[in-house]
């Protein structure tokens, strides 16, 4: 056949607009797909299971007091791309006050078994539920009677039948168009962790305080210190009786650098604070005769020691003239630091 003959098919080409267009539709083709597994997700928490089956609802009542009763440590073992979505689930964990430790099952056959010990949680998350590298982890959990959670789209797969907890994923389509890449399934997998991980947290009471002792560090732990933290404490505290002169408040502002002086009673007690400007208005006074008493602000603005560094600078900052210091006092009203704006600032607060 003359292939010259043969009808050609105009070949339509798309404009920059149209090549864009195309791309979010696609995009939001995948997040539509993974939503709507989410939402099968929550469908399936809040409903009962099949027949013979427990449904996720009560599968994970069931693990968080499980976990929870007999202060576990979670044990997160998965391959490929569940074993990265298991690494995310165990640094949230750790991170929200569950004990969570990473353990490839791969390696474990290796010698990291040695890292399970009784008394483990281990939450192995496959989506088919038939990872032939997980047979030996699970075997030396079933050898020493740990607690084995199976996260899984296959409550009838051989990791499943063999778990004593299962969580099972409801059926969703993946996003991959071929069916093929972990789109859906990984996401619900990150979601029913973070679930986990957040449930467990606030029955925990887990508080922002605890959250910053396991953040100490970047710009997450620099939010959570606290003032204590960075006051000025002891003899750097400019500090002085109602009646000092203003020529020796003068001195003391100068010694310490702070741009003002706490003036304390005779319990030690926070009656009032003196500024800069409050010492430039004094000069129109008779200086000989005057003292702290005069001039001071009795109601200044003041913290708590276990106030947040953050919330701190807010208070320095929300008036109609910032300050650049602020004295810091007991539940008694005795000043026991003074923070200053440049402490925030070395701080990385500011």
């Amino acid at each position: 056949m003359n292939s010259s003959l043969s009808p050609t098919l105009p070949v339509v080409e798309e404009s920059v607009p149209q090549v864009q267009a195309r791309m979010l539709n696609e995009a939001c083709s995948v997040l539509r797909t993974e939503s709507a597994g989410l939402q099968a997700m929550i469908t399936a928490m809040e409903t009962s299971g099949p027949d013979g089956q427990e449904g996720l609802g009560p599968a994970f009542v069931k693990t968080v007091e499980h976990i929870l009763a007999d202060n576990m440590r979670v044990v997160v073992t998965g391959i490929g791309k569940s074993g990265h979505i298991g690494r995310k689930i165990q640094a949230t964990l750790a991170s929200t006050g569950t004990p969570a430790i990473f353990v490839h099952p791969a390696e474990a056959s290796h010698g990291d078994l040695g890292m399970l010990q009784r008394g483990d949680a281990v939450l192995a998350i496959s989506n088919s539920g038939e990872t032939a590298e997980m047979a030996d982890l699970i075997s030396h959990t079933r050898r020493f009677g740990m607690l084995l959670i199976a996260m899984t789209s296959r409550p009838e797969s051989t990791l499943a039948r063999t778990a004593d907890i299962v969580l099972p994923l409801p059926h969703a389509p993946e996003a991959c168009p071929n069916g093929l890449a972990p789109t859906t399934s990984s996401t619900m997998q990150l979601a029913l962790g973070d679930a986990l991980a957040i449930v467990l947290l606030q029955r925990r009471r887990f508080s922002a305080s605890d959250f910053g002792i396991f953040h100490p560090g970047g710009r997450l732990g620099t939010q959570l210190r606290r003032v204590r933290e960075l006051m000025h404490t002891g003899e750097s505290m400019p500090l002085g009786p109602p009646t000092m002169p203003v020529r020796q408040v003068i001195m003391e502002m100068t010694r310490k650098a702070f741009g003002c002086m706490g003036v304390v009673d005779a319990k030690n007690r926070l009656a009032g604070l003196i500024t800069d400007r409050d010492l430039r208005l004094a000069l129109e006074q008779d200086l000989d005769n005057t003292c702290a008493a005069d001039i001071m602000n009795a109601r200044p603005q003041i913290i708590g020691p276990d106030m947040l560094a953050a919330e701190a600078l807010r208070i320095m900052n929300d008036r109609p003239r910032p300050i650049s210091s602020i004295f810091v006092l007991d539940n008694e009203n005795h000043p026991v630091g003074i923070l200053h704006l440049h402490d925030l600032l070395r701080a990385g607060v500011a």
